[in-house]
Formats: structure tokens, sequence, C-alpha cells
């Protein structure tokens, strides 16, 4: 250190210093898919920090909806998003389907994988809790930063509202998005079209529900294979318990209905207690639930946890499994394998908050031709 406090650096040490920002650019610029100037700009104002310059870089501008036309979502943050003009397009792709993704959150697997692996496929599900008005566009964008760094094939969204919804469509250009509905809180179902070949799709009502809750079906191939994706958004709080075993019921005989020659996976917030399902006398024994399948790991076994996450204030602790992907495979044909979970959303924003009330959940399949 010189006498005027400059720290001096050997040549060493700089050319480290300088590799690694590269390696940041070249990272960065692969997430969002612009130029490496950009990333070094968004990166240099960000302390060359990662997720803080991801954050900065898919910030959207905060705007009240206007008067005009409002219904459920009066008073809701509109979310439209704001970042410097490309040469190509204003609207930013979530992801690059001719550019390696690297995975930048710590998970328990990190392995870095092609967008053409036809192999394997990524998939997650995700009550995101657009119902919350709090923090909305700085949380909407920490949901948009993970879907960037995991580039996910298949996505289940929970709890979508429309300025969300809109949000996404604009940000999500790589991914077809089919949703349960268009007013007041949805479901969503994104593929990536370069993945994902969508066949037909379903909205499949349940008669009884209070809450505007029902069953979202797409029939899809992925690398050849059939595949019926499945979410859903089950009737929450314990005393709706019954409503939510019969809205459950209706899904599983619809997982029962598809053609054995196609695998089937249903994702979503279910709000299920394990004594509900026990009650229901568990699972057909065709249809797994997979982090049971799995082998029950520890670090994903609560998806809704108030004693770690904070955004409701609660002051009681409660840890449940809210979140849960059910699997039925296919009899022939080729084979659709879950080989990982794991938790997303962990990393608390700057506003203090975590993006959802409740941790995603991140799914590797392999693809048996």
């Amino acid at each position: 250190m010189e006498s005027d406090g400059t720290v001096v650096m050997m040549n060493g040490e700089a050319d480290d210093l300088v590799a690694d920002r590269n390696n940041k650019c070249l990272e960065f610029a692969s997430i969002a898919a612009c130029d490496q100037a950009v990333a070094q700009c968004y990166l240099a104002e960000n302390d060359w920090d990662m997720q803080r310059a991801l954050h900065s870089y898919f910030e959207p501008v905060v705007e009240p909806l206007s008067q005009e036309g409002a219904k459920v979502e009066e008073s809701v943050l509109s979310l439209e998003p704001t970042m410097p003009a490309t040469s190509s397009d204003t609207c930013v792709d979530l992801t690059s389907d001719d550019v390696l993704v690297v995975k930048s959150v710590p998970v328990a697997n990190t392995s870095t994988v092609t967008q053409e692996d036809e192999s394997r496929f990524s998939f997650v599900t995700w009550n995101i809790d657009g119902l919350d008005q709090s923090n909305l566009s700085e949380r909407a964008r920490g949901v948009c930063s993970y879907l960037a760094l995991y580039s996910p094939d298949v996505i289940f969204l929970q709890e979508v509202i429309p300025p969300y919804f809109e949000y996404l469509k604009k940000r999500a250009v790589s991914y077809n998005i089919i949703t349960g509905d268009e007013d007041g809180y949805f479901t969503a179902i994104m593929l990536k079209k370069s993945r994902v070949k969508i066949i037909s799709r379903e909205i499949v009502t349940y008669p009884t529900t209070s809450m505007m809750r029902n069953l979202l079906i797409a029939n899809v191939t992925i690398s050849g294979t059939n595949i019926c994706l499945m979410t859903s958004h089950l009737e929450s709080t314990k005393e709706h318990s019954q409503e939510r075993l019969k809205q459950l019921q209706v899904v599983l005989e619809k997982m029962q209905e598809v053609p054995p020659s196609t695998t089937v996976i249903f994702g979503g917030d279910t709000n299920l207690r394990d004594t509900e399902v026990t009650k229901l006398g568990g699972l057909p024994s065709n249809i797994l639930d997979v982090w049971e399948f799995l082998g029950k790991p520890e670090h994903c076994r609560y998806t809704w946890d108030t004693k770690v996450n904070n955004n409701l204030g609660a002051r009681y602790t409660c840890r449940l499994r809210f979140d849960r992907i059910l699997y039925r495979a296919a009899v022939d044909g080729g084979q659709v394998i879950p080989q990982s979970l794991d938790l997303i959303g962990l990393e608390k924003l700057d506003c203090g908050r975590f993006p959802s009330d409740h941790w995603g959940l991140l799914c590797d399949f392999d693809v048996i031709l």
C-alpha cells in the first residue's frame, strides 16, 4: 500500500482480478442475454456482486395502476420492466437457448447442463405470492432472477396476478405461457419453446371452491416423450381441509385418466398436511410423491417455513410441506425419472424480504428414450 492509501497489486494478483471479472461478465451476459459491455456496466455499478447486479438488471418500474378498468388489481403495482434498450429488441429474454447457463445460486445439485441436452429436463414449481403487494416489484424481479439463473424447461406458478402475468410475458419471451384464468389470481404453466411442444391444454374446475381454484393441464412432448403436466393451488387454510381433499381427489383421478403411455407430473401449492393424505388413505400405488421417492431429503422438507421466512411477520413457527410434486411413470415408451430436488428463493432481497413466502421447488428429471 502506498503512503496515500492506494492499494498496489502485484502483476499476478491483477491478472487474477481481471480474469475473475471477465468470467463474471461472461456469466452475466449468458444469463441476461445481453452484451458483455452491458454486463460490465451492471457489475461495476454493483461492486462486482453477481446477485445484486442481476437484481438491478431485472428491476421493474413501480407505477400504480390507473383507476380506469381496475378490478381485482386495484392498488396492486404494475410491473413494467426498465432496462437499457438493445439493438435488437426492447424485450429481454429470461434465458438464452444457445448459451451455457450457469447456476449461480448454491444448491445441492449444481451441475451445469446445456439447453441442448435431450437426456434431461428441469422443472420448477413456485407459489410466487402475487397477492402480497408489499415490495411486489422487487419480489417479482427476484423471482425472474431465479428463473433466469436456472432456466428451467417447465415452470409452474401459483398466485399469479394480471400485472405479474404481463411482466412475465415481457420477460419470458422464450416461453409459451398458459394460465388457469385471467382475472383475480391464478396458476400459470411456462414452457420453454425450444424444448417443449404443446399438444393440448385443459382447465378443470373445482365445483365447490370458494377461492377461485382449478386444475390447469398441459399435454406436451419433451425430447419426443409424452408428458402430461398439471398444476393447481388447492384450497387454503386449515379450516378448508374437506374442500382441499375433494380437490386432491380430482387431481388424482385426472392423473389416473391419462393414458398409461404418458408420464404425468403434478406440482403446486397443495396446502396439504401429512395427516390429510393419511386420512385419504395415502396416494394410489402408481402415483409417487417425488420428495418421498428421492429419500425425503431433509434440506427441502419444508416449503412454507415461518421459522426462516419472515415475509408474513408471523409470531408463530409453522413448518409445512405445502408445495409438492406428484409423479406417475409411463408404463412403456420413453421414461421420465426424477433425479434431484432442491429449494429456491432462499436468499433475501435488498428490501429485506424473500421473493415469496413459499420456497420454490427445483426438480431435475432424466429422460430415457
